[in-house]
């Protein structure tokens, strides 16, 4: 019932929120102010849920340090996406055909916040954390990321390689993050950062969501392994070996700070008191 309660919270919050933002998405400044609200409301619930029902301080979303981790989560993604799109780039992939729209940065932003702090909080946050108590770090970590995946497959132009590459780039790199920092800000970060610069800078397909209209007007093409193809550089081989790179430098940094939670082992049950008569 705890899990449930918690789950309800958070993914009402932010299903609310998304049909807001999607009934105004012709709006960028609506959807910039709508997205930010439901980003602030999903985080009120999860706050709220998870300190009535596990009776404790919310330390993943604590408030000191916030803003630093948000930032360094953001220009890690950021960082990360566009060395993909870079290299994509120089073999041919992606081209520039000059500017694109400056209101659809301002509307993907508050787009890409909503998504980014839903998806963590329902993810990383409650689903992630949960089953790790119980299997464990790497079990954990291999469940929700490849769930993370599939619930990509609901996408328009989703594709069983798409899935696994989100599985890896995304399901696995982000609950490693979580697991080397134990804070929500900076996966949230890491999130927002690696969709913002996707659709509100290079104007690519976000996860076979379509095309995005952001700050630059650009194309790919190419093979599937170099582009994407119609699901987007997420699908692209070279942004899931970014991705897998990322995630060992995550993991390695959460066994040296001795972070890497054990499968939890059943307890042997005590021999019975018998008497022999």
């Amino acid at each position: 019932m705890r899990v449930l309660k918690q789950v309800l919270a958070v993914a009402t919050a932010g299903l609310v929120g998304s049909r807001a933002v999607a009934a105004v998405q012709d709006d960028p400044w609506l959807t910039l102010l709508l997205g930010t609200a439901t980003a602030v409301a999903t985080l009120l619930a999860y706050r709220w849920v998870v300190r009535r029902t596990e009776r404790r301080e919310v330390t993943e979303l604590a408030r000191t340090g916030a803003g630093t981790r948000i930032v360094r989560g953001t220009s890690i993604g950021f960082a990360m996406f566009a060395a993909v799109i870079v290299t994509i780039a120089l073999l041919g992939g992606y081209h520039v055909h000059g500017l694109g729209s400056v209101t659809g940065v301002v509307g993907l932003f508050g787009f890409m916040a909503a998504a980014a702090v839903t998806e963590e909080l329902l993810f990383r946050g409650l689903l992630f954390r949960l089953v790790e108590e119980r299997l464990g770090t790497w079990l954990s970590l291999l469940v929700t990321g490849v769930l993370f995946g599939l619930i990509h497959l609901a996408n328009p132009d989703a594709s069983v390689w798409g899935a696994t590459a989100i599985t890896i780039e995304a399901g696995f790199m982000l609950a490693a993050c979580y697991a080397a920092t134990r804070t929500l800000w900076v996966p949230i970060g890491l999130h927002f950062g690696w969709n913002f610069a996707a659709a509100g800078i290079f104007s690519v397909v976000v996860s076979g969501n379509g095309e995005s209209k952001g700050l630059l007007n650009a194309s790919m093409s190419g093979p599937t392994l170099l582009s994407g193809g119609d699901f987007g550089p997420e699908g692209s081989l070279y942004t899931v070996l970014a991705g897998l790179a990322l995630t060992v430098v995550f993991l390695g940094l959460a066994h040296r700070r001795g972070r890497i939670v054990p499968r939890r082992r059943p307890v042997d049950a005590p021999a019975a008191d018998v008497t022999v008569p």
